[in-house]
């Protein structure tokens, strides 16, 4: 299952050329990740309250082409692989417009004991919200 957030580029999002900053994809990709796991019915929110933190612990970006300010973007997400205690999340940034890719990349996001910071299983509701 895929998930599709539109987003426009704001001023904020760019350098003084008007082009976007390079890092702004990766919080793009947090921002598809957050979407498409409420689109299975999980927000972060909800696994932090129970002291689970799912950081970032691998991310590849490769940059195509150069969204600039006032650009609409898609941040196509989809799942590519669940592990015993991570999630393989795969990532397009697309220009609308012309449907350009602009970037594309992965992170592995690992689900972590908040009190001991050591990796724990994905909480099952999830895994098997995920799986279906």
């Amino acid at each position: 299952m895929k998930n599709s957030t539109e987003l426009r580029v704001y001023y904020a999002d760019t350098d003084h050329e008007g082009v976007v900053y390079y890092a702004n994809y990766l919080r793009w990709f947090e921002i598809g990740r957050t979407e498409i796991l409420r689109q299975y019915g999980y927000d972060y929110s909800d696994i932090e309250k129970k002291n689970v933190i799912v950081p970032v612990v691998e991310v590849k970006c490769n940059y195509n082409d150069s969204a600039r300010y006032n650009d609409i973007i898609i941040i196509e997400t989809s799942i590519d692989r669940i592990g015993n205690s991570s999630i393989k999340f795969n990532y397009e940034i697309i220009r609308k417009k012309d449907k350009k890719l602009l970037a594309e990349g992965y992170t592995v996001n690992v689900f972590v004991d908040r009190k001991t910071m050591k990796s724990i299983k994905i909480p099952e509701g999830l895994r098997k919200a995920l799986q279906n």
